[in-house]
Formats: C-alpha cells, structure tokens, sequence
C-alpha cells in the first residue's frame, strides 16, 4: 500500500508558503548555457525550475508526485513528466545539466537515485545536488520536524551524497554555506 502523499495533498498552497529561490551559488555551479537540455530532478512545482528556464531552450521538471506537476505544468516554459526519480523515462546521456534542490533526502533510495541522474547526464555534463546541510542545528530541528510528520525523509551530509557517485566516470565536489550543502559531479567527456 503506498503511503500518504504529504507533497500532492501539500501541492495547491506549496507556492504560497515556499517560495522558490536562486542562490547566486546554486546558479553559478549549474553553469547553464542557452543550448543546455536541463532536468530539475524531484522539481515538484517548478519552482526553481521557472527561475531558470529563461537561461535554456528545454527545461524539464520530474517529479513523482502529480499534485506538484500539475502546478508545475501551469509555469511558462517548463516541461513536467512524472516519474519517481529512481527510474527516470529518459534515454542515458540525455541531459547537460540535472539538478536536484531540497529533494534527495525524501526519495525511497538515494543511491539508485543518484546512479540515476548520473545515467541521464551527457558525458561533460553537470550534477548538481542543493541540500539543507544537516551539520546546522537549524537542519537537524527541520529533520526532527519532519520525522515527526511521518515523512521518510533522510538526510545526508555532503561527503555522504559524494561517496554516493562513481568518482571512476567524474570528479565530485562538495561546497557549503547558509545551512546548504552543494554537490557536484562533472562526468568525464
């Protein structure tokens, strides 16, 4: 039986609660050029998504839950598709650049959703995983919160999210700051 769908019950008021926001940092490690196809994996209702899609021709938005890619779809110029993250519908090497902000710690497996991702990445191509760092005592306090919301959420430390990447086909790092964690994954042309 699947479990209660806290993000399509949460979908109608997600935009008006969270707003979406660009870091300067997240926007400089995406390194988006016009030409790049770009997947905001996990991207629920588009909400970085929109703040991006003036920079590329072809945005995607996956997402399991259909809640947030129905709000998602009513933004000009994305694409939703709803997949779970973990079995993407896209041909391997299709993407320049995948992104994922504020999303691995809920998906069901993490090491399949990054080997993933990484599948779906064109050789040259950019991973960027954006996480609340759970070294901050102010993401331990949102981790309780939302164990306490029966969420399945489980949060990595950067170095965590970086062993989960094949260091064998890209070079990995990871950069802090704000109570946020980045980790890239350039993958070998």
């Amino acid at each position: 039986m699947a479990g209660f769908d806290h993000f399509g019950f949460l979908a109608p008021f997600y935009e008006r609660v969270i707003r979406g926001r660009l870091s300067d940092a997240l926007r400089e490690h995406l390194a988006i050029t016009p030409s790049c196809m770009v997947l905001d994996a996990g991207g629920g209702t588009g909400r970085i998504a929109q703040l991006l899609h003036t920079e590329t021709d072809i945005m995607v938005v996956a997402d399991a839950s259909l809640g947030m890619l129905r709000e998602a779809g009513q933004k000009e110029g994305l694409r939703p598709v709803g997949a779970e993250i973990e079995g993407l519908p896209f041909a391997d090497g299709t993407f320049d650049r995948v992104l994922m902000v504020d999303a691995l710690h809920h998906v069901r497996n993490q090491r399949e959703t990054v080997a993933e991702m990484l599948r779906v990445l064109k050789p040259g191509g950019r991973l960027v995983i954006e996480e609340p760092d759970i070294e901050s005592v102010a993401v331990k306090l949102v981790a309780l919160a939302e164990k306490l919301a029966l969420m399945r959420s489980h949060f990595l430390r950067g170095e965590e999210i970086g062993a989960l990447m094949d260091k064998s086909a890209g070079d990995v790092r990871v950069d802090r700051g704000n109570h946020t964690v980045w980790v890239m994954f350039d993958k070998h042309g």
